[in-house]
């Protein structure tokens, strides 16, 4: 980062726009700003995991999502710049595998819950998915990185598994659907 911010803000947003990397100024609903709001928000949300009592591995790998996201966001910031590599989409593929080999396979949906941090997660789940729509979205506008697609789309993946490798960590049942529930 060339210039580091000393004065937070700028007034120039209050029109409504704000300012993209290469200094084009869009609007503020514009699908690039909704979209890099998205990722912002998932990064969030994965910060609120982080507080959670975690597993050393699940810390680590959510570390480097988190700094993954960072880059994805300035891929969105800088139009026609790309950060992101296929070997981040190939880490959460191994990651995930790894943390689904030790559960045992699913015979039933489940509904979001369980631990506190597995419930968590699911909210950085559902997260990532607008994030996803949102990038696709763009995408038939704006060209948008094939790896920045595919990395959104592995990386709900690998929350759903999380999720329950977090229930199975703290030692709580996955919520299982009841298709016959009634009130």
């Amino acid at each position: 980062m060339a210039n580091r911010l000393s004065k937070i803000y700028t007034r120039t947003g209050d029109s409504g726009t704000t300012g993209l990397g290469d200094g084009t100024r869009v609007a503020k609903s514009d699908l690039r700003v909704e979209a890099m709001g998205d990722v912002d928000e998932l990064n969030a949300v994965l910060g609120m995991l982080l507080v959670e009592s975690l597993p050393e591995d699940v810390r680590d790998s959510l570390l480097a999502i988190q700094h993954d996201l960072f880059d994805l966001g300035g891929e969105l910031c800088m139009p026609g710049h790309t950060f992101m590599q296929a070997g981040r989409v190939a880490f959460l593929e191994i990651t995930l595998d790894s943390w689904n080999e030790a559960l045992t396979p699913l015979k039933e949906f489940i509904l979001p819950g369980g631990s506190r941090a597995a419930a968590v997660c699911h909210l950085a789940r559902t997260v990532c998915r607008r994030a996803e729509r949102v990038l696709h979205a763009l995408h038939v506008q704006s060209a948008v990185t094939p790896v920045a697609l595919q990395y959104l789309n592995r990386l709900s993946d690998l929350l759903f598994v999380l999720c329950r490798t977090l229930n199975r960590h703290a030692g709580v049942p996955d919520v299982l659907w009841n298709n016959q529930h009634k009130l």
